[in-house]
């Protein structure tokens, strides 16, 4: 693959064969991160898992301390007092049916969570097929199907994020910006980490954790250490 010229140049800062400390990763990605727009920093890491087992197949959710840099816009399926307190807490969409409805019916989704209460899950059936293949069918594994709406709007303002892995066994997570400090960036990695681990499938015995790298948009990998 041929890359550009910037990021040839921003790859000599880094040593491909080095494990950095975390302390070390967010210096450097932030010093390559040079771009015309504010980058978003991703982290990404490979399980050591047997993607053939459904039961080593991880998923959870976890609030970043100091949020990604990204508003969400949240949408809460939700009626009566749930509804109240959903609009309270600062949703951005509130609705039942007559939301179910308008989205059947025109498709557009233009929120970046769904949570819902359990009840209004059967009729969210409905919208399966339009949320479905965004990832953003409600969960209760991940906190968005809940009798709490209020706590669940609060903590995807707050930075909620919801990961598990992909279809090769890795783990994709934005936790910042490359405007962060190397110290919010250096929480929200260590939360981050924590939470996936805290998820650790029983049938794995082996590492859990193959590799763990963290690069900015269009900017080179880093690999990073978390023994």
């Amino acid at each position: 693959m041929q890359r550009s010229v910037r990021y040839n140049e921003l790859a000599k800062m880094i040593d491909k064969e080095k494990l950095y400390t975390p302390e070390e990763a967010m210096s450097l990605v932030k010093k390559a991160s040079k771009a015309k727009f504010v980058p978003s920093v991703e982290v990404h890491i490979r399980l050591n898992m047997n993607l053939k087992k459904t039961d080593e197949q991880i998923r959870g959710a976890v609030v970043l301390p100091n949020g990604t840099g990204k508003t969400k816009k949240v949408a809460v399926f939700a009626e009566g007092n749930d509804a109240d307190n959903a609009k309270k807490a600062g949703a951005d969409f509130v609705g039942a049916e007559d939301l179910i409805d308008e989205l059947a019916k025109t498709g557009i989704v233009n929120f970046d969570v769904a949570i819902a209460t359990p009840s209004m899950m059967v009729k969210l059936s409905k919208l399966a097929r339009i949320l479905g293949p965004k990832g953003l069918m409600p969960n209760p594994k991940v906190g968005t199907v809940t009798m709490d709406v209020a706590k669940a709007v609060t903590e995807q303002k707050a930075g909620k994020v919801a990961f598990k892995n992909d279809k090769t066994g890795i783990v994709h997570q934005v936790i910042g910006r490359a405007d962060f400090t190397e110290q919010q960036l250096l929480e929200n990695f260590n939360v981050l980490i924590e939470a996936i681990k805290s998820v650790k499938p029983e049938t794995i015995k082996k590492a859990y954790m193959k590799s763990v790298s963290i690069n900015s948009t269009m900017g080179p990998g880093i690999k990073v250490s978390v023994q």
